[in-house]
């Protein structure tokens, strides 16, 4: 059982990081074994299995990363942004593949993975799952295929939990959308209307970001142009999905050269 990979998952408590844990120890391509908390988190010192109220595992929660990092060979890490460039430096110390869905980062922060990313592979995208990634690279070559008379918007929608806006699955088709039409997003987003904002500025594109319930991922991209509209949909209604694409990371990225990587590489799109 040792050739099989060791994965250590980080922030164990949440809704992503138990989906994690879950995917991995379903997985027979996989091992857990390692999980991650904050210090003064109530699971640390438990067994993750008993802590998430099932039986045992025969893992520990712990809050020294980099004693767990040491034991495997991939991190998957879906936290917050200041704790992934703590963990990025971690697994990088420890030769670890690390596999980053934490959305949120600004481009320092991101920028600021470079380091890392010289010494370990690094996996990183706002979206893990098969259909997303599809849904950019379509959304890719639509927005080249038409000119400035069809408006982009992007619309998405997520539960009343999450804390970024808009969603990093937002952004990755905003910046394909841009990349298509051979121009910087940051030039042309538009992220948000209120009150008395004039016409829209053609070559514009919008976001829009709707919290509620308990809304997995939704995900439209509108071509609107006078006559006609173009939708481009993708729904998800687990978010099993996002686990078993990061896993599916994980395990690409075994072998690779150190570096930076997205899931188009992985998925081969």
């Amino acid at each position: 059982m040792t050739h099989i990979p060791g994965i250590v998952i980080t922030g164990a408590s949440g809704r992503m990081g138990q989906m994690l844990i879950k995917t991995v120890t379903d997985s027979d391509q996989a091992r857990l074994v390692g999980v991650v908390e904050r210090t003064g988190h109530d699971w640390v010192g438990q067994d993750v299995g008993e802590a998430m109220g099932g039986q045992a595992l025969g893992v520990k929660v712990t809050d020294d990363p980099l004693e767990a990092f040491a034991q495997a060979q991939a991190v998957i890490d879906f936290t917050a942004p200041e704790a992934t460039l703590d963990f990025a430096a971690l697994a990088a110390q420890a030769r670890c593949v690390h596999v980053i869905g934490t959305t949120g980062m600004t481009d320092e922060q991101i920028a600021a993975l470079e380091p890392a990313s010289r010494h370990a592979v690094i996996v990183r995208a706002g979206n893990m799952s098969l259909g997303v990634n599809l849904l950019v690279q379509l959304t890719k070559k639509v927005a080249a295929a038409l000119d400035e008379d069809f408006d982009i918007e992007i619309i998405e929608g997520h539960h009343h939990h999450k804390v970024d806006a808009p969603s990093g699955t937002a952004l990755m088709l905003g910046e394909a959308a841009a990349e298509g039409r051979g121009v910087k997003l940051s030039d042309v987003a538009d992220r948000g209307r209120d009150g008395i904002t004039g016409a829209r500025k053609r070559g514009d594109i919008g976001f829009h970001a709707i919290r509620g319930g308990d809304i997995v991922g939704e995900h439209d991209v509108l071509f609107a142009a006078p006559g006609e509209r173009i939708v481009l949909r993708h729904l998800a209604s687990d978010r099993a999905i996002f686990a078993r694409g990061a896993l599916k990371a994980a395990l690409w990225g075994q072998g690779k050269a150190p570096g930076q990587y997205d899931m188009v590489d992985v998925l081969g799109l």
